[in-house]
């Protein structure tokens, strides 16, 4: 068939018109779910007492005196963001909507479930037409269903007062992940081993298979041989996940080691058969690692081929020898942090409490792509030969032998997503529900304020679109945090396996990947590839417009340029490239009040304890010292302190002597009188 260059134009001007008309569609679909309450719900018996019979209304009243959106965003911006996929796959969609708790007929999905983890459940929406937890949605990768979670889940707070719960989008979440998939895992390991459960369990994955799933694209189960099988491998892969990051130090509500299991799930995708082989060969002989190995792929070692070596050695290696194992390929992720708030995330120049992620360029969709990777994204990476595009951005030669970074990282959204929070501002302090301030308090305590925080902590106009945010750096020596989280990222290595002989582009020069680097650099190189690699679950014609849209887009349209951090810390260098990462960021406090517990690891509970010193040995026990053990997993709101209850329930227990709990440093309070504090708590307040 002969197609000329006039008919090859008239199919690009109808792809181009068709790709603008399901954008636009896209676009106008998400404003539809424009519910008032963002779809909260009352709840008279909340997990720890914090319950609510209110909702604050969510809005402000501005400089003119008009009602506008109390953060800048209407509902229907809310909730859109709560239900937008990222392309996490945690379990199969109809195994979770039927899964019930271990020993129980509960389903775990329930609300009263959920808000044990502190996952704030909501209504049904049109969005949200099965009634998710705040950050759950279903996500759809090769014609299947999967339960993912979105950025809310960890990055939307809720706090309530004398029955009134405000919702605070963008800020630090309570949830508590780490026993959220452990308890995921027992109830999976349970199903399968009681009969009538696993009966109850099957029956109703198939009883699934009705109009919906045909709406979605068809049934995602058909047998109850293809559900079993499944049941088998997920219990097994997550069991696998916990394993993979056991930690030490418990987290509890409120935080999370995300950089450590992010790290994990990198290192584990890199790997290739000649580097378990390595790894093996430290804890048994060559014939078991030869037998364990016998049919696994040369190169990639996928998520089943993983799955299978796994199965094969807990028969024939002691529960030690796996530790040994675990600890040779893996990093102990024990270095638990607040989620940090969101808002001016957008606008600021470095992101991360160590700020290892730069904010520039196509720097925001690679550090939400490693946000993917750490929570469950499905990464289908396998050699191939041909052209990559993927290698060509990376630097890499196009042609011959590479790897092809599939995976159901849903790269499009991740930069609407980003855009999105722009749009975001800090919340201001509601007087009509947490009580009016102090004027003159207000007054002595910006002066305080200018004279001891302002060179760290910028103040900023919080509404304004055109604002940036310079992140100010300081040293872990200088700040005298607690280091782990900071020493972890600089020292932590893996394997390189499939990234081996790559090169990484830095600021000081071109980093060669040796076969064991830096962890940072190998979720930097596998990031980028990812970033770089078309989505295969669209359409073609679609897949590559849409790809080359998202990374011109997020290029020019990114106001933040590179710059060199600001600070009193240690540069990078060529003889250390990461030399950076042993300091903490400071940002502007606007929105401080809600964003409790305090420190990059939530070691302070109120902004009250954060002004107090850290008792020493030699201090008198009649002063005022921070906390040296509390309580977090409450929503119940303190005005006078600034924090969240942290006494008086069975939450998680924080004990601030253990390392990584660390409360110690930042004391820049010292020498102020109890009056001092109060005045400039209450300036904190109104930021």
């Amino acid at each position: 068939m002969d197609i000329s260059w006039k008919n090859l134009f008239k199919i690009f001007v109808v792809v181009v018109i068709t790709l603008g008309f399901f954008t636009s569609f896209v676009k106008t679909v998400q404003n539809w779910d424009d519910d008032a309450d963002r779809g909260a719900m009352l709840m008279s018996e909340s997990h720890f007492g914090d319950s609510f019979d209110k909702i604050y209304p969510g809005l402000a009243i501005n400089e003119e005196g008009d009602e506008v959106p109390w953060q800048g965003w209407e509902p229907e911006d809310s909730m859109w963001f709560y239900t937008t996929t990222q392309g996490t796959d945690l379990l199969p969609y109809d195994f979770y909507m039927v899964l019930e708790k271990k020993e129980s007929q509960e389903l775990f999905r329930s609300n009263k479930n959920m808000d044990s983890y502190r996952y704030i459940p909501l209504k049904p929406t049109f969005s949200n037409s099965d009634g998710l937890a705040l950050g759950f949605v279903k996500d759809t990768y090769k014609g299947k269903d999967y339960i993912g979670l979105t950025c809310a889940a960890c990055h939307t707070a809720q706090i309530n007062y004398n029955g009134v719960a405000m919702r605070i989008d963008g800020g630090p979440a309570m949830a508590d992940m780490e026993n959220f998939v452990k308890d995921l895992t027992f109830a999976m390991q349970d199903t399968i081993s009681n009969p009538e459960k696993s009966k109850r369990f099957v029956d109703r994955v198939l009883g699934r298979n009705g109009f919906g799933q045909m709406i979605s694209g068809g049934r995602n189960y058909s047998n109850e041989e293809d559900v079993k099988i499944d049941m088998k491998k997920y219990a097994a892969r997550l069991h696998d996940y916990i394993t993979m990051n056991h930690s030490n130090l418990s987290y509890g509500y409120a935080r999370l080691d995300a950089f450590g299991r992010i790290f994990n799930r990198a290192i584990q995708h890199v790997l290739n058969k000649e580097q378990i082989e390595k790894a093996l060969l430290t804890v048994t002989t060559a014939d078991v690692v030869e037998k364990v190995l016998e049919g696994s792929p040369e190169g990639v070692i996928k998520d089943n081929d993983f799955d299978r070596i796994i199965e094969k050695l807990k028969p024939i290696l002691s529960t030690r020898k796996m530790v040994e194992l675990k600890n040779e390929i893996f990093n102990s992720p024990n270095a638990p942090v607040s989620y940090p708030f969101l808002w001016d995330i957008a606008q600021h120049d470095y992101v991360q409490w160590n700020g290892i992620a730069a904010n520039a360029g196509l720097g925001p969709i690679g550090r939400n792509t490693g946000e993917v990777i750490g929570v469950f994204g499905t990464l289908d990476w396998r050699e191939e030969d041909g052209f990559s595009m993927s290698a060509l951005i990376s630097g890499e030669f196009p042609f011959g032998k590479h790897v092809k970074y599939e995976s159901s990282v849903n790269v499009n959204n991740l930069e609407r997503i980003e855009t999105h929070l722009r749009d975001l501002t800090s919340p201001q302090w509601p007087e009509d529900v947490l009580g009016k301030l102090d004027t003159d308090l207000i007054k002595r305590g910006k002066v305080s304020y200018e004279k001891r925080c302002v060179s760290c902590h910028a103040t900023i106009d919080r509404t304004d679109p055109e604002r940036k945010i310079i992140a100010h750096f300081t040293s872990v020596d200088k700040v005298k945090t607690d280091s782990k989280m900071a020493t972890n990222a600089l020292v932590y290595t893996g394997r390189s396996g499939i990234v081996q002989d790559q090169y990484l582009s830095l600021g000081v020069g071109n980093l060669y990947m040796e076969e064991r680097m830096p962890v940072a650099a190998l979720l930097t190189v596998a990031t980028t590839n990812v970033v770089a690699t078309p989505d295969p679950d669209k359409w073609w014609p679609r897949r590559f417009a849409d790809w080359a849209y998202t990374l011109i887009s997020s290029y020019f349209h990114n106001p933040i340029k590179p710059s060199v951090k600001r600070g009193d810390y240690d540069p990078d260098t060529t003889v250390n490239p990461f030399a950076s990462l042993m300091s903490y960021k400071a940002r502007p406090l606007n929105g401080i009040w809600a964003t409790a517990p305090y420190l990059h690891n939530g070691s302070v509970p109120t902004l009250y304890d954060l002004l107090l010193p850290k008792k020493k040995k030699t201090d008198s026990d009649k002063g005022e010292y921070r906390p040296d053990e509390f309580y977090t997993g409450s929503r119940e709101f303190d005005p006078e302190k600034v924090g969240l209850k942290s006494q008086g329930y069975k939450g998680s227990r924080f004990l601030t002597h253990l390392k990584g709990n660390n409360n110690t440093g930042h004391n820049y309070s010292d020498g102020m009188s109890k009056q001092e504090r109060l005045e400039l708590l209450e300036y904190l307040k109104t930021l």
